[in-house]
């Protein structure tokens, strides 16, 4: 089954087919969410017990699935993209100070997503096998939306881009926050499906179908790049 088919939510059923997307040079850019080594890396199971070493395991799919799918196919769209001179640019979650203070809300709640990333520490950088090159752009953010806490919107606009091919983590959090922000902003959304992972494939698939058709097109790593200028 095609990209035109699968993932379809309660609400398109049934819908007609989406239209071949047009990408121009020039006019497309790739976008690598938060793609971090605080989120790659991990402790030595060895050293846990109890309740850690019980989510230690359960993150474990979450690893395979990066370390396996997600980060190989990140590699390709990076190496396609700059082979064909088009636009690559990264988001990360970084504060500017070290006490994080000037973090959003939703990163200052107890919890998982309690996040203190200084931008300057190896924990908030993005993978070393992923890292940016030369001078594409890397914007930092304290929020789930890589538009709502930077100027990324006024960039793509700058350079001309009409069309934002996603991939990242975490799908369910700050992919589909970007991703709405994106749609809401006109522009035209792609997000590959296997260069994207949430904590569980349930929850990854479950956004996966929320942000079909409506906020974006979702494609495989092959079938995007089958559209490549």
């Amino acid at each position: 089954m095609s990209w035109r088919q699968s993932y379809r939510s309660f609400y398109y059923d049934g819908a007609p087919e989406p239209a071949d997307p047009v990408l121009v040079a020039g006019k497309v850019a790739l976008l690598v969410i938060d793609v971090q080594n605080t989120y790659l890396e991990r402790p030595d199971a060895a050293t846990l017990s109890g309740a850690a070493l019980a989510r230690y395991h359960a993150w474990t799919p979450f690893h395979d699935r990066m370390n396996g799918i997600v980060v190989p196919n990140i590699a390709k769209l990076l190496d396609r993209f700059r082979a064909r001179n088009l636009d690559v640019l990264f988001a990360r979650i970084a504060c500017l100070r070290t006490d994080g203070r000037d973090r959003s809300l939703s990163q200052r709640k107890p919890g998982w997503n309690d996040l203190l990333l200084p931008k300057d520490d190896h924990a908030s950088r993005i993978v070393a096998a992923l890292k940016p090159l030369g001078e594409e752009i890397v914007v930092t953010k304290t929020t789930d939306s890589a538009l709502t806490g930077t100027n990324l919107r006024l960039v793509l606009t700058n350079l001309g881009i009409t069309h934002v091919v996603c991939a990242g983590i975490f799908t369910d959090q700050c992919v589909s926050s970007t991703v709405r922000s994106l749609a809401d902003e006109s522009f035209d959304v792609i997000v590959v499906e296997d260069a994207c992972a949430a904590g569980t494939q349930e929850l990854h698939d479950r956004e996966i179908e929320i942000m079909n058709m409506i906020y974006a097109s979702v494609m495989s790593t092959d079938e995007l790049i089958g559209y490549l200028p």
